[in-house]
């Protein structure tokens, strides 16, 4: 599953842009814990999109974004409504009108906020395919066009969004969007003044942007040399790494409990050959004396202890695999992938497992005297 998720965010960052860098005044991605100092930090503005853009040689475009336009306890109130029909989910968010090329959004329907409504801070609205399906019901298309009610205004829906291939558990964040232009959203709820950065590299200057917007930026807001960013700008590189440094404690965790298993498992192993190795003693004492070196019976006992327990790992490999089908035809947009590694992994920890319980039953059934083997009842 972590697999799968890891696959999921690589396959949207690239169906939403590679070249793109993001820049907020909070920190981004996902995180462990929260640093409270960042609360004082101030947010960032147009004015430093504007001067980004017309400095950094490197930058090819900036979208503004105004986040979560509509949070909890704000005076604006994001429910849209149609005809008794309403949508309360929606990730309403103000947007410039270049923030859909940036993004490779594709529309369903209509048209994307223009620089026109922008400026004329128009009551306009693109919504996607959760918002669609709710306030629409079983209506497929002329969507565009319809006027609805949000925050004590009336939206009109020029748009909606075509869903994206690429998401977690078969949602994608812009499936419930509310997308109006930044102005619009700055005049309705003049109160929520986060703005979100969506900075597009030049094609192979995705690492020089980065650090012209950082140093721009550290000079707008006045950040000393020796002192760190009051500000987050990553590549979409650093989410994966962000997740990746999550999953590693996640395995870490997973690799502490199944040692105890194999733990476990491996004395179990172990006892089982010291009990083979006492069955077996006048075999053991035959075989030495038709001329088996010591060697000859470490080795025959190693390899029937590996044996077992290679057994054991492909059993335990098939319940994996046969699980995981399982919970992906149970839950269809759970994402899952079963990579090779993890399987060959799996088999050789498995050997490695008989391989070292192996030893001390095989060294014993090597040191026994033929002769009292071959008296043993």
């Amino acid at each position: 599953i972590l697999t799968g998720l890891r696959q999921n965010i690589v396959a949207m960052i690239e169906e939403y842009g590679t070249n793109n860098i993001y820049a907020f005044h909070l920190s981004t991605g996902p995180r462990v814990n929260e640093d409270r100092s960042e609360r004082l930090r101030k947010p960032l503005t147009v004015a430093d999109a504007e001067t980004i853009k017309a400095q950094a040689s490197a930058v090819d475009d900036v979208a503004v974004v105004a986040p979560n336009v509509g949070y909890g306890g704000g005076p604006f109130d994001d429910n849209v409504t149609y005809q008794g029909h309403n949508y309360r989910w929606g990730n309403t968010q103000g947007v410039t009108a270049n923030y859909a090329d940036l993004y490779n959004i594709t529309l369903k329907e209509g048209r994307f906020i223009s620089e026109l409504d922008d400026q004329q801070r128009a009551n306009v609205m693109v919504i996607g395919v959760n918002a669609a399906d709710a306030l629409f019901p079983g209506q497929q298309s002329n969507i565009a066009g319809t006027e609805v009610r949000m925050g004590g205004y009336n939206f009109e829906i020029i748009g909606v969004l075509e869903k994206r291939k690429a998401g977690f558990f078969g949602e994608n964040e812009e499936d419930n969007a509310v997308f109006i232009p930044l102005r619009t959203a700055q005049k309705v709820a003049p109160a929520r003044g986060h703005l979100l950065f969506v900075i597009r590299g030049r094609s192979g200057q995705v690492n020089e942007a980065l650090m012209q917007s950082e140093e721009i930026l550290r000079r707008r807001r006045n950040v000393k040399f020796e002192d760190p960013n009051n500000f987050d700008i990553k590549t979409a590189d650093k989410f994966i790494e962000q997740f990746d440094s999550i999953t590693a404690m996640v395995g870490l965790i997973a690799i502490a409990i199944s040692s105890l298993g194999l733990l476990v498992g491996g004395i179990g192993v172990m006892n089982i050959m010291l009990v083979s190795v006492t069955e077996r003693t006048k075999e053991i004492g035959v075989r030495k004396a038709l001329g088996a070196r010591r060697k000859d019976i470490v080795r025959q006992f190693l390899f029937e202890a590996m044996t077992l327990t290679f057994l054991g790992g492909i059993l335990g490999v098939v319940l994996a695999v046969g699980i995981s089908r399982v919970i992906m035809l149970l839950i269809p947009s759970l994402p899952a992938s079963i990579p090779t590694w993890a399987v060959m992994t799996g088999l050789t920890v498995s050997i490695g497992v008989g391989l070292i319980f192996g030893v001390w039953p095989a060294r014993k059934a090597s040191r026994l005297d033929p002769i009292e083997c071959l008296r043993y009842e």
